[in-house]
């Protein structure tokens, strides 16, 4: 019953992180820096930390109280992230959602699928089953299986570009891009390792005094990725300011808006993503992580497909698309059969 309650929660997690693109794909007058700057602020700054000061009594005494090693293992963890997010970002304008969704949905899985059950990380999370245990072994075939699928994404991708004709001579525009869209995936673990390896005594500093669950997670978070928060914000701001255009947030009219709800819809999904991880049991930092990765795929998916991504693209290209979207939901579930194989 944990492993389906606590799939749901992370799936939705998911579609809610990879469906969030689609105010990007909606913009007309802000740039991608802008709509950025918007969502980090809000969905990193303002609803974690309005959650954690409101809900959790004595949340300034109670973060005090926590080891500063744990504080900055999650904000290590946490930059790496910051400078994914960037590049993923970059990537989404440069060669497409759908592609760059696959590759760092693949890559982030395969490696924060494995990480939790090798170096164990903490509270509940330290119980975790080796990888050479028979729900690691599923838990990994469900790895094997997302990495078949990202190959098939990326050879889409390859097809698409061509078709459409966005593919300089020699490849090496798209070559770059792709590269940076690895990195990007390497790096995108940053969340769930900032989670799963520093969670515990955040939230049982905060749930001393008297928080509830929830809010202690959204503490986590605050506090957790404080870091990449920065990193967003920084570098957004750099690049608003070195091409003069703050002005355009005073003409930006309901584009505002759009930057906003991606940053809710993040917030939103990272909450999830942390309690239905908890909800998974020992095997949470690795199967919610993997489910949550598959999920925010399909969601990247659905929005390049519906943004028009795909419009013109037949043939090849898109049965593998299609097919690499099947592998990767099966590959959730055998991830999450994975997690039903943990001896309690």
């Amino acid at each position: 019953m944990k492993t389906v309650l606590g799939g749901l929660i992370v799936a939705l997690a998911g579609l809610s992180m990879g469906g969030g693109v689609w105010t990007l794909k909606a913009l007309k007058k802000m740039r991608f820096e802008h709509w950025l700057f918007l969502g980090m602020l809000v969905g990193l700054i303002v609803l974690p930390w309005s959650v954690t000061l409101l809900f959790c009594p004595g949340a300034v005494g109670a973060l005090r109280s926590v080891p500063a090693s744990a504080l900055i293992k999650a904000n290590l963890f946490a930059c790496g992230w910051g400078i994914a997010n960037v590049l993923c970002v970059v990537c989404f304008v440069r060669i497409g959602v759908a592609l760059t969704g696959g590759i760092l949905g693949g890559l982030g899985l395969s490696l924060g699928v494995v990480v939790p059950m090798v170096f164990k990380a903490s509270g509940l999370f330290s119980r975790a089953p080796d990888a050479t245990s028979p729900a690691g072994l599923v838990v990994l075939v469900g790895v094997a299986i997302m990495l078949a699928g990202v190959v098939l994404v990326s050879l889409a991708g390859f097809g698409r570009d061509r078709m459409l004709s966005n593919l300089q001579s020699g490849s090496n525009r798209f070559s770059t891009n792709l590269f940076l869209a690895v990195l990007a995936g390497i790096l995108s673990t940053g969340p769930n390792f900032a989670f799963a390896y520093s969670q515990e005594p955040i939230v049982n500093a905060l749930k001393s005094r008297g928080a509830g669950d929830i809010p202690a997670i959204f503490a986590v978070w605050a506090v957790g990725m404080f870091s990449g928060a920065v990193i967003n914000l920084v570098y957004t701001a750099f690049l608003i300011t070195r091409d003069h255009s703050w002005g355009v947030f005073r003409h930006a009219g309901k584009e505002l808006v759009f930057g906003c709800i991606f940053g809710m819809q993040f917030c939103l999904a990272i909450a999830l993503l942390g309690l239905g991880n908890l909800t998974l049991g020992a095997l949470g930092a690795s199967v919610g992580w993997g489910v949550y990765q598959a999920m925010q795929i399909l969601g990247n998916q659905g929005v390049g497909f519906l943004s028009g991504e795909w419009a013109g693209v037949s043939g090849k290209p898109r049965r593998q698309m299609y097919v690499a979207i099947g592998i990767l939901l099966i590959a959730a579930l055998v991830v999450a059969y994975g997690n039903s194989l943990v001896q309690v």
